[in-house]
């Protein structure tokens, strides 16, 4: 191509940072292209929508599309899809999706960002591949759409030539590294470092999510053994000693709190510690081995562990995003 053709498809409802994300990184890399002097296709910019004209993004702010979706064609460099609150109506929309589906056949990469996902989706192009989308968001993709493998972790996916970001500035984290693929690493750095970000952003979207607890469970002693649990996260919680709590047998608490809860007992203080550590981190004033200890890790090395598996960064680093005492 002489060019690379981008698309942004837009609809009512959009997040705006879906869309100026991505499109601030592909247009510093043609600045910095241009200043360089370097040979290679430029990114073209083109904002397409149901109807061209103004789209009014969820905040308010009106985007004019200069392309109705449905007049989109010729080959595409990257098809990319934003989310925002209004997917759910722009997916009930027959012919958004289907628009969506001819102009990805036409396209080399075709992305989504937050829930765009749900409109590629909607339009068949996630079927059998892993994807993601904003955490809050990901158990319903998963329910929606069963074919999918919902990966609620990395900040984005590639499953081929399909790419999806995670929530809103997860989409500049994306756009970066299409930016890298096309133009080499020191490009994408020093786009990344102009918008005074990382080029690869540690840890997933993890670290960001809220834990979503279920509802109280109805049977009585797993519902004491929950609360048991809550209360005193740095307590003996072994299968064993909960399964007292409740005065059943190991194997039948086991059983009736998997049901009931929808996680194993061990799962279930994993997550319980997790957070209270998180918490600890975010608003105390305690060391990480205290707060391993109080948290039921025993040692910081433990917490450490934890906290890379689980969130992908260290209690130190993780302290130092989200404690307001850590700030500048």
């Amino acid at each position: 191509m002489a060019t690379r053709r981008v698309v942004f498809v837009l609809y009512d409802g959009f997040q705006p940072l879906d869309l100026t994300g991505p499109h601030e990184v592909f247009a510093g890399a043609n600045e910095l292209a241009d200043v360089e002097e370097r040979a290679g296709p430029r990114y073209t910019l083109e904002v397409a929508a149901p109807v061209a004209g103004p789209v009014r993004a969820q905040s308010g702010l009106e985007v004019h599309a200069g392309t109705a979706l449905a007049e989109v064609s010729g080959p595409l460099d990257t098809l990319l899809v934003v989310g925002g609150r209004g997917m759910g109506a722009a997916g009930a929309d027959r012919a958004v999706v289907e628009g969506i589906a001819r102009a990805a056949t036409e396209a080399q990469r075709v992305v989504s960002v937050c829930t765009g996902a749900f409109l590629l989706a909607e339009a068949g192009l996630l079927e059998g591949r892993r994807a993601t989308t904003h955490w809050a968001y990901a158990a319903r993709l998963a329910r929606d759409h069963p074919g999918v493998d919902v990966d609620p972790t990395p900040l984005f996916v590639r499953d081929g030539h399909v790419w999806t970001a995670a929530g809103v500035t997860a989409g500049i984290d994306l756009a970066l590294s299409l930016v890298e693929a096309d133009w080499g690493v020191a490009t994408a750095q020093t786009v990344a470092r102009h918008l005074v970000m990382f080029l690869r952003r540690p840890g997933g979207q993890s670290q960001f999510s809220v834990p979503l607890w279920s509802a109280p469970p109805a049977h009585e002693p797993v519902r004491t053994a929950c609360e048991l649990v809550q209360r005193d996260p740095g307590a003996d919680l072994s299968v064993a000693a909960l399964a007292a709590a409740a005065s059943m047998s190991t194997r039948h608490f086991v059983r009736v709190f998997s049901r009931q809860v929808g996680r194993t007992p061990g799962r279930y203080v994993e997550d319980v510690r997790l957070e209270a550590a998180r918490r600890e981190l975010e608003v105390g004033l305690a060391g990480v081995d205290a707060v391993a200890r109080a948290c039921g890790f025993g040692t910081a090395e433990t917490l450490r562990r934890m906290f890379v598996r689980r969130l992908g960064v260290s209690p130190t680093d993780y302290r130092k995003r989200f404690s307001p005492s850590c700030s500048p």
